[in-house]
């Protein structure tokens, strides 16, 4: 290869290389950084040691291949290896991994939606072909009975949808700075208004306004799902307390408190995931669709605040979040 082009090579954020021979001839610094200084000069089969990539370097065509841990263990990199000469090949390696991660979590999550759909859909069909045959059918008590529980499914598969398309949407704007300016007194104070009938949910604050540059819809959707959280997993009867406590470094404290059993330490790190549920079983008895706090979560980082979740058994949960307040409002 020509020295110009040599030089060329060195400016690339790419890691690349120049193999003569089946040796390492020259390595521009991102290749140097990425597989070590010492390469230069070293046989190809010692330098990357990936067998994949060695067969695509040393083919009379070249090629490219797909391979792992060159960087850190979980890493995946593209080595396309373009022919030069009879005797000499460059070699680009391409970092996959963010784009590998991203798939893999995309398809994770059709897994998972599918899967959370396929349940209620398959006692939704079992009910009605019960309900086909005459002799169960024929019985109003049965009858009813088995229609409850497809209402309930029907609820279930739903509510999920919603949260999915609730997620997507999210997904859509996440990047789009919000411009409402939202008053979350007031709006916490709806909120606990909208409430479950006879759910005992209360709000304090100590100041009357606390003004957020924000998506009123999201803001009042978080406030939503964390109100609904703590009444369906709170103790029956008890209380849910939301709290709003603007600051004079200009944030606002939004707490969310409930006399619930509490969770588990070993689930908090992971309650934020889509579809993780604590306990699985209540989860959906009441409804849940695995997906609230991770739509929290998301709505929260839009904003530019900051979520987290503290619990103990047998002490309750409290939800925060904290968001940048309006220049003005901050307490002086």
């Amino acid at each position: 290869m020509a020295a110009d082009g040599v030089h060329l090579l060195e400016h690339l954020q790419t890691p690349a290389m120049v193999v003569s021979r089946g040796q390492v001839r020259f390595a521009n610094g991102a290749a140097k950084a990425l597989l070590g200084a010492h390469i230069v000069g070293q046989d190809v089969r010692i330098a990357i040691r990936e067998p994949r990539a060695v067969a695509a370097i040393l083919s009379e065509e070249g090629g490219i291949a797909r391979v792992s841990g060159l960087s850190t263990g979980g890493s995946v990199w593209e080595v396309d290896c373009r022919v030069l000469s009879p005797t000499d090949r460059l070699v680009s390696l391409y970092d996959l991994s963010e784009r590998v991660s991203v798939a893999k979590s995309h398809a994770d999550f059709v897994a998972n939606a599918s899967h959370e759909l396929r349940t209620p859909l398959a006692n939704v069909m079992g009910y009605v072909e019960t309900l086909m045959n005459p002799k169960a059918g024929g019985d109003e008590g049965v009858r009813n009975r088995f229609l409850d529980t497809i209402r309930h499914e029907a609820q279930r598969m739903q509510a999920l949808i919603l949260d999915l398309m609730s997620l997507s949407r999210i997904e859509a704007v996440k990047h789009e700075v919000p411009s409402d300016q939202v008053e979350l007194v007031s709006l916490a104070q709806t909120m606990a208004g909208e409430s479950k009938p006879g759910s005992n949910v209360t709000v304090h604050a100590n100041c009357e306004s606390a003004v957020v540059t924000g998506d009123r819809g999201q803001l009042a959707q978080v406030l939503r799902n964390l109100i609904d959280n703590s009444i369906k997993y709170g103790k029956q009867g008890g209380n849910v307390e939301v709290s709003l406590e603007a600051t004079a470094t200009g944030w606002v404290l939004v707490t969310v408190r409930d006399e619930g059993e509490g969770i588990a330490p070993e689930h908090l790190p992971r309650v934020t995931e889509r579809f993780y549920r604590a306990d699985t079983s209540r989860s959906r008895a009441v409804g849940g669709t695995g997906l609230g706090l991770s739509i929290v979560k998301h709505i929260v980082e839009r904003h530019r605040g900051r979520f987290d979740i503290d619990s103990r058994p047998g002490s309750g949960t409290t939800a925060s979040i904290m968001l940048p307040l309006r220049k003005d409002e901050a307490l002086g």
